[in-house]
């Protein structure tokens, strides 16, 4: 008995992650019922929609419940604005979807953070109240706190899908989906529900009523990206947060200057393996259902400047604030300050769209300022540019410095998006710039030469040319099912081997 509970009820000590082989049985169980639904949509459709509710519950509870919640609320809308006559009526649609589902995520995620500031600006006393939690309490005779907000798991991404449906259908790029069940589908696909990458439904939605299709090619891609991002989340990030990265950033200044140089250089590549090992998962497993999902990352360390990190980094967001903040707040069409100011306001916002607080509010900042000042720097050195482009060996020592620098701008920037306070974040840039205790760098590499490695493995893969990588991928793809199964089932004792006592979550499912 107590183990159908553990299977089907959610606990709050044993989410449901990628990393979790009770992931993989549920979705070998989905994969069973899903070879005899594939081929009727509609059944394919409402059937990952059920499941994919599931797997929000027990990801995430019964914030289950919000997510029916938006799901209804936006299906209504984007009717409603395709039904509207008058431009007036379909602006009023459009924008009770973007109060609605921005409310609700104000509400869960930045009504500590303003009412923090509030509270100290004016020195009033107002105290959170949870109301979702009151109001279920009243309706069902629960006694979750009412104190306490918690946030929804994977909220802001599924609300930034959903406005831009309703915003998509108003701007006439697609028409409303068929039903209802089709559109929670979209919106909660399990793969990238939780941690991205953002799904355009203009990019979506279009594949709900195509056939199933799952090549050769596609399917060995799939287990190459699957394998690929168990690697960088188990192997490599998991392993350098849990055995340095974590202790130092928990107190810097309990550490040399050399390790918090070394810790931040570990983020770094923690951060990618962690995230972009998610999306990669979260790729493999939706083409395994047929279904294709964007882009999210392409080697950002190799970015020649801030400008190219963003086309690179969390693609998916990225282009959403582009195409849905940046531009309409009037992008570079009104002028250079202007256009400054819009990429401002748009990092900014993009910071404190990670968490409310104000270390991603200089992070987005950080990476603001570096975009303004990319933007003066290329339309002043134009010509410079233009010289090196016809000098091949300047032209090579160029990229080098750019990428290099690039690299060093984004690790300082993830100072403050990792550290805990902004005391932390400072204290370790103190620590990096004046007790850096050169002395004992031979020590510190000796005790700690197995993270050291990791870290340099992780870069320099990172940095190898794309070409070799593909066709590394190219050559598993290739490979016969007996070979590809011996790859998988090495793999997994490998992971098994490294995996850490406790399994640790992904970075991106607290934003």
């Amino acid at each position: 008995m107590n183990i159908v509970k553990d299977i089907l009820l959610y606990s709050e000590d044993d989410p449901l992650f990628f990393t979790r082989f009770y992931f993989w049985g549920f979705f070998a169980v989905l994969l069973v019922f899903y070879s005899v639904l594939y081929k009727k949509n509609l059944l394919r459709n409402a059937y990952l929609f059920i499941m994919s509710l599931f797997f929000y519950y027990k990801s995430g509870g019964y914030f289950f419940t919000l997510l029916i919640f938006s799901t209804i609320a936006d299906y209504t809308l984007g009717q409603l604005i395709y039904a509207a006559r008058t431009n007036i009526r379909k602006k009023l649609f459009v924008a009770t979807s973007v109060v609605i589902n921005l409310g609700l995520l104000a509400y869960f995620k930045y009504t500590y953070f303003f009412t923090d500031i509030i509270n100290h600006t004016f020195q009033t006393n107002f105290e959170v109240v949870n109301y979702l939690a009151r109001w279920t309490n009243d309706l069902t005779g629960s006694s979750f706190s009412i104190s306490k907000i918690i946030l929804p798991v994977g909220i802001s991404f599924y609300t930034f899908q959903t406005i831009s449906y309703t915003v998509d259908v108003y701007r006439e790029k697609l028409k409303p989906v068929r039903n209802i069940i089709d559109f929670g589908f979209y919106v909660s696909f399990f793969p990238q529900l939780v941690a991205g990458p953002i799904v355009r439904a203009a990019e979506f939605i279009p594949q709900l009523y195509q056939k199933f299709r799952l090549t050769v090619q596609e399917f060995g891609h799939a287990i190459f990206l699957i394998l690929n991002g168990l690697i960088k989340k188990m192997l490599i990030s998991d392993y350098i947060s849990i055995n340095f990265v974590d202790r130092v950033f928990e107190s810097p200044l309990s550490f040399t200057g050399f390790e918090n140089l070394m810790a931040v250089y570990g983020y770094s590549i923690q951060i990618y393996c962690d995230f972009s090992g998610y999306t990669d998962i979260a790729i493999g497993v939706a083409l395994l259902l047929g279904f294709k999902l964007p882009i999210n990352f392409n080697s950002p360390y190799k970015a020649i400047n801030i400008t190219d990190f963003w086309r690179r980094w969390h693609i998916s967001l990225s282009s959403w604030l582009r195409d849905y903040l940046y531009i309409p707040l009037g992008g570079n069409k009104k002028g250079k300050a202007r256009m400054h100011v819009n990429l401002m306001i748009t990092m900014l916002l993009g910071g404190l769209w990670h968490g409310a607080n104000m270390r991603f509010v200089i992070w987005g900042g950080l990476h603001g300022i570096g975009l303004v000042i990319h933007k003066l720097w290329a339309k002043m050195n134009l010509s410079l540019s233009k010289y090196y482009t016809s000098r091949s060996s300047k032209n090579l020592f160029y990229h080098f410095i750019s990428v290099f620098t690039t690299f060093h701008l984004v690790t300082f920037a993830w100072i403050f998006f990792r550290a805990k306070t902004l005391d932390n974040a400072f204290g370790m840039i103190q620590q990096i710039a004046g007790n850096f205790q050169f002395n004992l760098i031979p020590v510190m590499i000796s005790s700690y030469y197995r993270i050291f490695l990791l870290i340099l493995l992780g870069l320099v893969i990172h940095w190898l040319p794309t070409s070799l990588k593909e066709r590394w991928r190219g050559i598993f793809i290739k490979t016969n099912i007996i070979i590809k199964v011996i790859i998988v089932v090495v793999v997994i004792f490998i992971l098994y081997q490294a995996k850490s006592a406790e399994i640790q979550p992904f970075i991106y499912f607290q934003f």
